[in-house]
């Protein structure tokens, strides 16, 4: 009993951090994509301030 529960718990916590990976990845991928996305203080290229 006790391992079919860890198994589930197993299962479900592993696809929630798998989706969460894929819709951040998907975000990271649009704002690349978006020319208008400001760029970040870390940028060779963006503003120091």
């Amino acid at each position: 009993m006790d391992i079919s529960l860890l198994a589930v718990l197993f299962l479900v916590t592993a696809g929630a951090v798998i989706v969460f990976a894929l819709v951040s990845k998907s975000k990271v991928e649009d704002r690349i994509e978006d020319p208008d996305a400001p760029k970040s203080t870390l940028a060779k290229d963006a503003p120091d301030h």
